[in-house]
């Protein structure tokens, strides 16, 4: 999984005040690393399974996803707020650490296992806490890539 995380996608001041806006920021982000074929099309899909149900997973986390043939090579976005973000219309604690997902349509396994391996590690305060004070990218990256 370490392929998936690329400082080019990790975002440590992040602007966004609302889900909207997180999700716009992020998927510029993949854009503009080349990770994407249409970015509004992946928007699309990120908004489809959003309506499933809200990918803000508590503990100030929250895990955008899609599969989508919108994507070119599959990479996670990571955003980090210092101020925190309103993700889900002020019923939940402000979102701190954003994590997008974008996999190919095709890449069922690497979806679901991309998203457990998240979630083990951020069920651990200690790891969500240091991500959360990351001042970079690089920082970011030695963080995630650590065994």
């Amino acid at each position: 999984m370490k392929e998936l995380f690329q400082a080019d996608t990790i975002a440590v001041g992040l602007k966004a005040k609302n889900k909207e806006q997180v999700i716009d920021e992020m998927v510029a982000l993949l854009n503009c690393a080349g990770t994407l074929r249409d970015a509004a099309a992946y928007k699309e899909a990120i908004y489809a399974r959003e309506e499933l149900s809200s990918t803000g997973i508590g503990f100030g986390i929250a895990i955008p996803h899609a599969k989508s043939s919108a994507v070119r090579e599959a990479r996670v976005a990571v955003g980090i707020s210092a101020d925190g973000i309103d993700y889900s219309g002020g019923s939940m604690d402000k979102v701190r650490l954003v994590f997008m997902i974008a996999v190919q349509a095709t890449d069922n396994d690497l979806h679901l296992r991309t998203l457990a391996s998240l979630s083990r590690r951020l069920i651990d305060p200690v790891f969500r806490n240091h991500l959360a004070v990351c001042e970079d990218p690089k920082a970011v990256l030695q963080l995630l890539r650590a065994v």
